[in-house]
């Protein structure tokens, strides 16, 4: 590998997320207990959600608005009002959860720093991803930080293009197979995948990846002996 340039996921790839925001659904699936079962409001949470991407994007405030438009619509807008706020509560609270480092991290962040360039790209809501990165105390690892929209194809091509390097000078590092890996390899990089125990739905996808530019490793620390030949 010719690699210059090593990119980072960032939620549950360099820090917890998923188990917090399904943590927070849990708690709101309880407030509505009483109108639908947990698996049934959980499956109509899920389904507002992924109506809402093109509009709010991913991250804890279009979240926050799904859990609202779902709790309205499975009651018939009859919801009292102290139920909604309850729910703003929860998602405020999502908000300004502790950032958890993945075991190896850092250890793997000072091991390559010097090397490659590091660079996050991660997608989500700008402030809150912000915030997240800054709580984390691993922002000075980096050379660059790319917030994305979305991980397609078109948006990888833009950050290599703002990097300007080739593709195949370009690693990415993730726990996402849809997001960090196939698209990756589709315009000629290179991505390895580290798998989490908790995966959000939307994220998760049955394909088997068999391609020359890409591994599997179970822990971050993983990477490292094939990097650092």
């Amino acid at each position: 590998m010719n690699i210059k340039v090593i990119a980072f996921d960032a939620d549950d790839t360099l820090w917890i997320n998923e188990p917090y925001f399904q943590e927070t659904e849990t708690k709101f699936c309880a407030l509505l207990e009483d109108y639908l079962p947990h698996h049934t409001l959980a499956k109509e949470l899920f389904k507002t959600e992924i109506q809402n991407l093109p509009l709010y994007g991913y991250g804890v405030k279009g979240f926050m608005l799904s859990m609202i438009e779902t709790a309205l619509r499975v009651t018939d807008n009859t919801l009292a009002i102290e139920v909604l706020e309850k729910a703003i509560v929860y998602g405020k609270e999502l908000l300004e959860k502790p950032i958890e480092i993945l075991d190896g991290v850092e250890d793997v962040l000072k091991a390559l720093k010097g090397s490659y360039r590091l660079v996050v790209a991660t997608k989500g809501d700008l402030l809150d991803q912000e915030r997240k990165l800054k709580k984390s105390g691993l922002e000075h690892y980096f050379h660059h930080i790319e917030i994305m929209s979305d991980k397609q194809e078109a948006d990888y091509r833009k950050l290599i293009k703002h990097l300007d390097i080739p593709p195949g000078e370009f690693l990415m590092i993730g726990n996402s197979l849809k997001s960090d890996v196939m698209p990756v390899l589709a315009i000629g990089g290179h991505a390895i995948h580290i798998p989490y125990h908790t995966t959000w739905a939307h994220e998760q996808v049955e394909h088997h990846v068999e391609h020359v530019n890409f591994r599997h490793v179970d822990q971050i620390t993983g990477i490292l002996p094939s990097l650092l030949k």
